[in-house]
């Protein structure tokens, strides 16, 4: 693989020119003079034959550039295809799969550097809480997550020379890397001598991931190959659709870092199942990467559990148990949230079929899930904690017990474990004395318009109970989520221009929180014959649970819906 020369020729002249003579790293001269850091050998023979002629290898058996990074196998995948694209590399899809095995096992991350940052692989929406401060959001974040480059561990040496590729590339990054978060136009521009935001950046990132730390240490001193196969149980919720479990069958695949997958899940709320058989590969003993589908033939619905899926989960390192996400759709806008733990002879409970009890009320009936569950259950062995009394067990089977519970009045609101003689679900339920206010979930979310060559992107929403917490005050840190409640859906303006007429064109939201985007445009109903992107609230009422001033509770999440995302630059394979 070559080296990408344009960050080797042209970027002296574009970072030492004068219009660009503050955008070289202040620490570069005192880098150059310092002792190289160690590196990690190459001894994989694929990779030495398709990148040892670009990647010169000295004489510790160190390949330049390769030797000095470590990544997960999404970015692994990533630089592999820009290989491919911007220099010619020639590859079969075996050889791709063998390099992209080895550099994300023996150049990977460890467990613990990895899961802060799963949300990106697991293609997540989510707010970044892992920025530290503007600086480091306008020279990074303003065009991807930081996750991005957390995903990735180099020497000082390699996150210069990774700034220094930006620039080549993406004609943004150098103002972003002069401005920060006003790159745009907005603010005044650097003054000489000052300390760029591309510093700042460089120097929290050699700080925060560095090649050499002691989890990747201790964890390729332990790594063994994944030993997965087996029966797993699973839980697994997926917005919209509500709670489902059930077992996962995991055999041997092709080698010892590759399975074939089979599950079948039980939907809580009506008894549906779903079947899905598919196969998945773990890279460094711990990331799994999948792909499944439905036994039966998925329908048109865009949003259907038979839908072919990716999978991303976190294996802990002890084997015992994982947990993540499975996905589909053009955006990956559904997905299940997933966990499994390890099937084994001790009675073990898996979920609960209610998420909330309200104190005061009587003879509830409680189905908790479990397996290998005790062939005599009697009241007295179940218990959810004091003010809540098991009045008697209804029925059971090794699979599930249906019980009947009253709830003091003066119970102490919060989550509570359940546990049935040694076996123990922690924080499976909540009690509460009311609903304080609802959250619709996703908070914020972007829909995409379609046309007939490029597929729509949905959005499913839901809508959420809160109890106010220990402090009192609602919208705090320990407030308690008490799970879906029964809402009217609608949506309302969300007024940014004169005459907003948004909600009348984006699309249309259905009684169970179903968002359709409207298709392309431009359409000349709208005036100026407009395309039908804009935003809206999408608005929650609860049908049953009122404020204190006697109102129905409400909830709103912001939607943007905009354009088709016309170009994407990558599709992962790493899922197999």
């Amino acid at each position: 693989m070559k080296l990408l020369r344009a960050s080797l020729v042209v970027l002296p002249a574009l970072l030492l020119g004068p219009s660009h003579s503050n955008a070289q790293p202040a620490a570069a001269a005192d880098a150059a003079k310092a002792t190289p850091e160690e590196g990690i050998p190459v001894t994989d023979p694929v990779v030495l034959a398709k990148c040892g002629g670009c990647h010169t290898k000295d004489s510790h058996g160190n390949l330049s550039r390769i030797s000095w990074e470590r990544a997960t196998p999404e970015q692994w995948e990533e630089a592999l295809k820009r290989m491919v694209r911007l220099n010619g590399v020639r590859l079969t899809p075996a050889e791709a799969k063998a390099i992209i095995k080895y550099l994300s096992t023996y150049h990977g991350l460890a467990p613990e550097e990895a899961k802060p940052v799963m949300y990106l692989a697991e293609k997540r929406i989510q707010d970044e809480t892992i920025i530290p401060n503007d600086t480091l959001r306008g020279a990074c974040a303003n065009c991807h997550p930081l996750a991005r480059p957390l995903s990735w561990r180099r020497s000082p040496e390699d996150w210069k020379m990774l700034a220094n590729l930006h620039v080549a590339l993406y004609p943004q990054a150098d103002e972003a890397f002069r401005l920060g978060i006003n790159a745009g136009g907005f603010g005044d521009h650097e003054k000489p001598g000052d300390v760029l935001p591309v510093d700042d950046a460089l120097a929290y990132l050699s700080k925060t991931a560095p090649l050499h730390t002691p989890e990747w240490a201790a964890w390729r001193a332990r790594m063994r190959a994944p030993k997965l196969a087996g029966r797993w149980l699973v839980s697994a919720n997926i917005t919209g659709h509500g709670k489902y479990y059930g077992e996962l069958e995991v055999e041997p695949g092709g080698a010892d870092d590759e399975f074939t997958t089979r599950v079948k899940l039980v939907s809580v709320k009506d008894g549906s199942t779903v079947v899905r058989a598919g196969h998945s590969l773990v890279y460094a003993g711990y990331s799994w990467r999948g792909r499944s589908k439905g036994t039966s033939p998925a329908g048109s619905a865009p949003d259907d559990l038979s839908s072919e899926m990716r999978e991303v989960m976190w294996v802990s390192p002890d084997q015992s148990h994982a947990e993540g996400r499975w996905f589909w759709g053009q955006y990956q806008e559904f997905g299940f949230d997933v966990t499994l733990q390890r099937a084994s002879t001790e009675p073990t409970l898996m979920g609960v079929d209610r998420s909330a009890l309200k104190t005061g009320s009587q003879s509830n009936r409680v189905r908790l899930i479990g397996d290998n569950l005790p062939a005599q259950i009697t009241a007295a062995d179940l218990d959810l904690g004091s003010g809540v009394t098991v009045r008697r067990v209804v029925s059971h089977t090794p699979g599930e017990v249906v019980a009947e519970v009253d709830v003091a009045a003066d119970a102490v609101p919060g989550k509570r474990d359940i546990a049935i003689r040694r076996a123990v679900l922690q924080s499976a339920i909540a009690i509460y004395d009311r609903i304080d206010y609802i959250k619709v979930v996703p908070e914020s979310v972007v829909a995409r318009l379609g046309s007939e060559t490029h597929p729509k992107g949905y959005q499913q929403f839901e809508a959420i109970g809160y109890q106010r917490g220990a402090d009192g005050k609602p919208h705090t840190a320990d407030d308690v989520e008490l799970g879906p409640v029964d809402v009217s859906w609608s949506v309302a303006e969300f007024y940014s221009v004169y005459g907003d007429d948004d909600k009348d064109f984006v699309g249309t939201l259905s009684p169970t929180g179903f968002f359709t985007p409207a298709s392309d445009g431009p359409n000349p109903k709208r005036k100026f014959m407009r395309n039908n992107y804009g935003d809206i609230w999408v608005v929650a009422t609860s049908k049953t649970e009122k404020s204190t001033d006697g109102r129905p509770l409400t909830g709103k999440s912001y939607l943007v819906v905009t354009v088709p995302m016309y170009m994407q630059w990558d599709q992962p394979e790493v899922g197999q």
